[in-house]
């Protein structure tokens, strides 16, 4: 069963269940969702590693969410806040849609939007960065339109087929945030 904790047009960010489980580990199987985030396209992951990680991060109360496509109630991905510093009032964010038929559909991006929420308003983080792989073209624009800037590059970090990519590094500060959207959280 899902919870709407923030709610978009098109989808809601829902705290993890133990059902989500068998979703991640389908997720970060498909190498269309694991290879843009990295290590995870390398790893075996299983059914009982996914239990193992649902569970840890319910005990830990981390803010890992479900996104839930609010027409059909459907989980369609996760992202996460991470690395969270309260006093330094930083984190990073990660994001995927891992079912394929709601890619290319906006759902993310307003994903982000609603975490970013989120992280500026509730957390009072003042800065939120995230790392994506040069070759994600997509995504960097994604980021880019939601008000993320480019704020360094690690060169040619990630080998893939043969191929070396660089890793680049983006940020947004709770002022931008702020300039360019109202807050969803004031709003419900």
């Amino acid at each position: 069963m899902y919870f709407p904790k923030l709610s978009g047009e098109f989808v809601f960010l829902s705290p993890v269940a133990p059902e989500d489980a068998a979703l991640w580990a389908g997720w970060l199987n498909d190498l269309s969702v694991a290879v843009p985030l990295g290590d995870e396209a390398y790893l075996t992951y299983g059914l009982e590693r996914a239990q193992q990680d649902v569970s840890e991060a319910v005990q830990r109360q981390d803010h890992i969410f479900t996104i839930v496509e609010k027409s059909s109630n459907r989980p369609i991905g996760r992202c996460l806040l991470f690395g969270v510093n309260l006093v330094d009032r930083c984190g990073m964010v990660g994001i995927f849609i891992g079912e394929r038929d709601s890619r290319g559909k906006g759902y993310g991006q307003e994903a982000m939007r609603l975490l970013l929420d989120f992280g500026f308003n509730l957390l009072n983080l003042h800065n939120i960065m995230l790392g994506v792989f040069a070759f994600n073209e997509r995504a960097i624009r994604s980021y880019q339109s939601l008000g993320f800037h480019e704020i360094g590059r690690r060169r040619e970090t990630r080998w893939i087929g043969g191929k070396a990519y660089d890793a680049i590094l983006m940020d947004m500060l709770e002022e931008e945030f702020r300039a360019r959207y109202a807050s969803v959280i004031s709003a419900q």
